[in-house]
C-alpha cells in the first residue's frame, strides 16, 4: 500500500495541474471501494480548473477554483498518472479527467480499494473540518513532537510499532515505514508505547523525518505495484536496512534479522541492536541464541558496532 512518501511522490508529479481545465470525465463501470460519485464529478468538477494538489495523510486533495475538492486514496494498489489523451485506456483505469492541454488525469487500481470523493464547495469547510479531525499529525508538521507523543501514549500498552501505524495518532506512516523508523531508532517494535522515555521518541522523531525525506527524495518505495505519475518505480527499496531482511545479517552488527508478526503484518527486528522489553521473548521469533534486555526505553544495552 502507498504510505505517506509514496502519496506525496505523486502530489509533487502533479504540480503541473494547477491552471488546467477539466474538459471531460469518463467513469469506469466497476466500483472501487465505493462507487464513483460520477453525477458529483460532472457537477462539480467538470468544466472546473485546478487550483492546487495537496495531501493529508495519505489522501490527495485536488482543490478546484470552484471551491470544491475531488478526493483521492490510492488504497493499495492505485496509481495516478498525466498522459496524452490519446493513448488508449488501460486495463484498470477507472477515472478519467481529460483536460485542456492534450493530457489526462488517469486514476488506475487494479485491486480497486482506493476511493474518490467530490466534496462540494459550500460543504467543503465542514467536511473537511471533520475528516482531518479523525487523522493524526503529520510527521513534517509543527505538532510531531516529543509531548504530543508522550501524551498519546501515556499509560499505552500497544506495541510502539503499532501506534505508529494508528492514523488517528500520526498520519500517513505504513507497515515499511514503521520497521526502517524502528531499526533506525534501536527500538524493539513489540515495546509499549506507553513505556518509552523522552528521548526514545526524540530518536523515533529524528529517524521518522530523516527516512520519510530520503524515501520521497529517492520516489518512493516500489515493492510490487507503486509507480509515480510519469510511470517510473521508486528506489527507496535499495535503501531497506530492515524490511523484508529476515535471516540476513544486520548491516550494523551483522546479527541475523529477526521476524515475526505484529497485527498482522510482517515485523523485522533486529535482536541485538533493537532489544527487546522484558517477557516478550516467547512471544518473537528470534534467531538462535539472539540476545535480549529488559530495557523498555528501546535503547542499546551496550555498544554493538558502527552505524553505516
Amino acid at each position: 500500500m502507498p504510505e505517506l512518501p509514496e502519496v506525496e511522490v505523486t502530489r509533487l508529479g502533479l504540480q503541473s495541474l494547477p491552471g488546467r481545465r477539466v474538459t471531460r470525465i469518463e467513469c469506469g463501470a466497476r466500483p472501487l471501494r465505493v462507487a464513483l460519485p460520477c453525477k458529483l464529478l460532472d457537477r462539480h468538477i467538470l468544466g472546473g480548473r485546478f487550483a492546487a494538489v495537496d495531501r493529508r495523510a495519505k489522501y490527495l486533495l485536488f482543490r478546484m477554483g470552484s471551491g470544491a475538492v475531488l478526493l483521492i486514496h490510492l488504497g493499495m494498489t492505485g496509481k495516478l498518472s498525466l498522459v496524452p489523451t490519446v493513448e488508449p485506456c488501460a486495463l484498470h483505469d477507472h477515472l478519467r479527467l481529460q483536460l485542456d492541454n492534450g493530457m489526462d488525469l488517469r486514476f488506475n487500481d487494479s485491486r480497486r480499494f482506493g476511493s474518490v470523493t467530490v466534496w462540494p464547495a459550500v460543504r467543503v469547510s465542514r467536511l473537511e473540518k471533520a475528516f482531518s479531525a479523525r487523522l493524526g499529525v503529520e510527521p513534517f508538521g509543527p505538532g510531531f513532537t516529543t509531548r504530543h507523543l508522550l501524551e498519546r501514549s501515556r499509560s499505552k500498552k500497544q506495541p510502539v510499532k503499532n501506534f505508529l501505524m494508528d492514523s488517528r495518532v500520526i498520519a500517513g506512516i505504513g507497515n515499511i515505514y514503521a520497521n526502517e523508523i524502528l531499526f533506525a531508532a534501536a527500538i524493539h517494535p513489540h515495546t509499549p508505547a506507553g513505556a518509552l522515555s523522552a528521548a526514545a521518541w526524540q530518536r523515533i522523531i529524528r529517524s521518522t523525518r530523516r527516512i520519510l525525506k530520503t524515501a520521497i527524495e529517492a520516489g518512493g518505495s516500489t515493492i510490487a505495484d507503486f509507480l509515480g505519475t510519469g510511470g517510473n518505480p521508486g528506489y527507496f527499496q535499495l535503501h531497506f536496512e530492515i524490511y523484508d531482511r529476515q535471516g540476513k545479517p544486520c548491516l550494523r552488527c551483522g546479527t541475523a534479522i529477526a521476524k515475526c508478526t505484529l497485527g498482522g503484518r510482517a515485523t523485522y527486528f533486529c535482536p541485538v541492536c533493537q532489544p527487546a522489553p522484558a517477557g516478550i521473548g516467547s512471544r518473537t521469533a528470534f534467531p538462535a541464541g539472539a540476545p535480549a534486555t529488559n530495557k523498555q526505553d528501546g535503547s542499546p544495552s551496550r555498544k554493538v558496532g558502527k552505524g553505516r
